[in-house]
């Protein structure tokens, strides 16, 4: 059976995860508002990664005997600036996840929940991938600049993201 405690902040975890998908869907349509179809692409995608996660969460509440308890999500912004500072925006959420998912680890261990403890190291590792994505992804729009051939280059490399949604 699923610590209480530990279950608690797994279902405010997957309430947040749900909320990101949401958020990265909202970026995603306002990148296809600007008319960058693969910036808008490659949020969507992160969108569904997002999911992915929540629904992870979800199974193992389930698998460990637990009770999934489903809030409302909250409602994103709608516009997000230039795909600087909407990557940005992006890169500051992940961070936050990052914060959140290191807090459920260490509730975790101090409620000696191993299995839990097994669960989120695939989160933490992901974690680490989100961020280094949004800082690559910054980097290169930083040395675009205000080059706007440049910028549609970039588009249609992000364009070319596939799903890697495992299936479960």
């Amino acid at each position: 059976m699923l610590n209480e405690v530990v279950q608690t902040a797994i279902n405010k975890q997957i309430n947040h995860e749900f909320y990101s998908s949401y958020l990265y869907l909202a970026i995603s349509a306002h990148f296809e508002y600007i008319n960058l179809p693969g910036f808008a692409h490659w949020m969507h995608i992160q969108s569904k990664e997002e999911t992915f996660h929540a629904t992870k969460l979800f199974n193992y509440v389930n698998d460990r005997g637990g009770r999934v308890e489903l809030e409302a999500i909250g409602k994103p912004a709608t516009d997000f600036g230039s795909p600087l500072e909407a990557f940005e925006a992006a890169l500051e959420h992940e961070q936050g996840v990052t914060k959140m998912i290191g807090e459920l680890y260490a509730l975790a261990v101090k409620e000696n929940d191993y299995p839990s403890q097994v669960e989120l190291q695939w989160f933490v590792q992901e974690q680490v991938e989100e961020e280094k994505t949004a800082r690559t992804i910054i980097d290169q729009l930083k040395m675009i600049g205000d080059h706007g051939s440049a910028l549609m280059i970039l588009d249609r490399e992000l364009a070319a993201r596939q799903e890697t949604v495992p299936v479960q």
